[in-house]
């Protein structure tokens, strides 16, 4: 049974993104099309040179790409909470960055803080509002969790569990040791580490079945898994995430997806890993985990500590039965 909340998006946290969207669009596109007449309502015709309009640009296409993802997050604020997160982060450190400039650096020209009150400054509250109603609604669906009737037995859960290939979770534990993944959502850095991980460790799994356990449709799973080379690994899709709870895997509290282990990994995997990041496609709030699972039976476990936690594959297969 799906879970439901009490705390839903407000129609005026639709109507703020929306806003917010449009105005950081028709901001950009003004900034990147018309560089020179903007840059001039704030400074002099003689600070107005090749690099500054460069600059002022540059900046057009940020704020531009920034309203995009502000008018998808408008479809459902508090599921897209990522996105009014990031979208926060920018307007908190664009005026820090802002202050350095003027008063310590002495660089940039104290005019520019009228786009600072307009681009930064009068969203802190309404994003700041809808994050903690992400937050709220976190903690509801925890508690729902704990107080559902959901069986917690693992043992109990992998009959039930069907596979992409039409069998049980339990089957394949009876023809040899599996290796069950829960993963994140498929947008995460993580998720997608993952994933490349599986694919690149395939002698620590051989001789063993591996199941992949989701949070959408198959045929989604599908798309977002055929960037890696794992075709002989079975799927199972858990939307209402039932066998996440019955092994025991809860929804991570805020130090466990945004602490700063978790901003150093995500950089370190995304970027200069090449993971990335994309849309929201399953619960953001939900932790990952794997188990070696033989006859019915967990051999071995690994719950994250948090997001960016990484499982040596090689070592949990260590547990194999003789």
């Amino acid at each position: 049974m799906s879970a439901t909340f009490h705390t839903h998006s407000r129609p005026w946290m639709t109507s703020v993104l929306r806003l917010a969207g449009v105005y950081n669009v028709l901001w950009g596109a003004a900034v990147v099309l018309l560089p020179t007449t903007t840059l001039g309502l704030l400074v002099s015709d003689e600070q107005i040179t090749g690099t500054a309009v460069v600059f002022w640009q540059c900046i057009g296409m940020i704020v531009g790409v920034y309203g995009i993802g502000y008018w998808v997050a408008a479809n459902d604020p508090l599921r897209h909470w990522p996105i009014v997160l990031v979208g926060l982060l920018g307007k908190l450190f664009g005026p820090i960055g802002f202050v350095d400039a003027v008063l310590i650096r002495q660089v940039l020209d104290p005019s520019f803080g009228i786009t600072i009150i307009f681009n930064d400054l009068i969203w802190w509250v309404p994003f700041f509002l809808m994050l903690l109603a992400a937050h709220r609604r976190h903690v509801e669906a925890r508690q729902q969790e704990l107080t559902s009737d959901t069986s917690t037995d693992a043992g109990a859960s992998l009959g039930s569990a069907t596979t992409s290939d039409g069998r049980s979770l339990l089957d394949l534990s009876r023809e040899r040791p599996t290796l069950v993944v829960f993963l994140r959502h498929f947008g995460c850095t993580f998720c997608r580490e993952t994933l490349a991980d599986l694919a690149r460790q395939k002698e620590a799994v051989r001789g063993m079945n591996v199941a992949l356990v989701h949070m959408v449709d198959d045929d989604r799973a599908l798309g977002y898994l055929a960037r890696f080379d794992l075709p002989e690994h079975v799927r199972v899709s858990d939307p209402d995430k039932k066998l996440y709870a019955a092994f025991e895997l809860e929804r991570g509290r805020i130090a466990q997806l945004f602490g700063l282990r978790v901003w150093w990994r995500g950089f370190l995997a995304g970027v200069i890993g090449r993971h990335l990041v994309g849309g929201l496609a399953g619960d953001g709030f939900q932790m990952p985990g794997a188990f070696i699972v033989h006859e019915g039976t967990i051999v071995r476990a690994f719950r994250h500590r948090d997001a960016a936690d990484r499982p040596d594959y090689a070592r949990l297969c260590d547990a194999l039965p003789a």
